[in-house]
């Protein structure tokens, strides 16, 4: 039986954990082959074991995404290997400091900033060209209610990503035209290590899984899915389009 994602090619960055690991596993499960971003080799070469158990496949690549030149040679390295790319989720993302926004040096807000905003408009003018040549480009770009609830002593995570998500309606409109669909998803509180980090105090047990979450994500990865623009809420399980955000 022909797998529905078979012989797509699949850019999953924060792969070594977290949502972007369950992501790049099920989307392999589904049939694509996927090219796995993280700064961490251990946890890729543990995706790597997980994906060639179930008779997947995966190129690994290692990578600071601060490093945008290394972005960009990514994208040609894909250009010259697979001549597209048919899926892009951007899962990345670092939670930041936790402090009155008087308090926060300049280096971790820049951190901030850079991984979860400049990375991916980097990740956009690389690989454009790449979906393009698909028949069927998707992506898919991790966001966080924090973003318009805008909570106290979150200031660069939610400032990220009120960015993010403006550059992500700017996307979607400038491909309006095109095979292109670009969307937002937003996983809610999910049992993860950046969580962790922000609530140190909740139970774990009381979120669901990287793996439940990532099962959401795949259908909007889908060569038939003809949506674009739009913010999918886990938690909710409800649907907004970007003009409404």
């Amino acid at each position: 039986m022909t797998k529905p994602f078979a012989s797509r090619i699949a850019l999953v960055t924060g792969a070594s954990r977290g949502i972007g690991y369950a992501a790049a596993l099920a989307l392999a499960e589904a049939g694509a082959h996927i090219v796995a971003v993280a700064r961490t080799q251990g946890g890729l070469e543990e995706l790597d074991d997980a994906i060639r158990g179930i008779g997947g496949s995966a190129t690994l690549v290692p990578l600071d995404l601060t490093d945008f030149e290394a972005i960009a040679r990514l994208g040609a390295a894909l250009n010259e290997r697979h001549g597209r790319l048919d899926v892009m989720v951007a899962s990345a993302g670092i939670a930041g400091p936790s402090s009155p926004l008087g308090h926060i040096p300049m280096k971790p807000w820049s951190d901030v900033i850079a991984i979860n905003l400049t990375a991916n408009f980097q990740l956009i003018r690389c690989m454009e060209p790449l979906l393009r040549n698909s028949d069927a480009g998707r992506a898919v770009f991790l966001t966080s209610a924090a973003a318009a609830g805008a909570p106290a002593y979150r200031g660069p995570y939610a400032a990220s990503h009120a960015a993010l998500q403006t550059l992500a309606r700017v996307w979607a409109r400038e491909t309006a035209i095109t095979k292109i669909k670009i969307n937002l998803f937003d996983p809610g509180p999910t049992r993860t290590k950046l969580r962790a980090t922000v609530m140190p105090g909740e139970d774990p047990q009381t979120l669901p899984t990287p793996q439940q979450v990532a099962e959401q994500i795949v259908p909007l990865c889908a060569a038939d899915f003809a949506e674009s623009g739009k913010l999918y809420d886990y938690t909710s399980r409800t649907v907004k389009d970007f003009a409404v955000l």
